[in-house]
């Protein structure tokens, strides 16, 4: 899965964004091929020298498709109004996205070492040498 990631900077003109913000949604939720979004705001940096006030993501199946939806008229459109609802103070990126529960990666982790076990009880390694 693939994700356009969208960092709005802080904003003199907030006001503006809100009033626009739907109107952005309404554009991206348009794009051919999009999976999810999410939206996060952003309340307090804890660490580094980037700011941003909200991150959005609208998530794809494949690069493929996130650049056909970014090139496309409606990812045109969804561009445009977030240029101008930010005043182009925002930063775009694209990111490969992997996600997992943590039970599913516990089950794994367990079953991985289960094998392991198993590998070294048929190669006859005594208990007390195993790593």
């Amino acid at each position: 899965m693939y994700k356009l990631m969208i960092l709005v900077h802080p904003l003199e003109d907030w006001l503006k964004f809100e009033e626009g913000w739907p109107e952005f949604l309404a554009a991206a939720e348009s794009m051919p091929g999009l999976i999810r979004e999410s939206t996060s705001r952003v309340d307090r940096m804890i660490h580094g020298h980037y700011a941003a006030t909200l991150v959005h993501e609208l998530y794809f199946e494949s690069m493929d498709a996130l650049k056909t939806a970014f090139n496309s008229p409606d990812g045109q459109e969804t561009g445009q109004v977030l240029q101008r609802i930010t005043n182009g103070q925002f930063t775009l990126l694209m990111a490969h996205h992997l996600e997992e529960e943590l039970a599913n990666l516990r089950a794994e982790l367990n079953a991985m070492a289960g094998e392991a076990a198993e590998d070294q009880d048929e190669l006859n390694i005594p208990p007390g040498d195993r790593a």
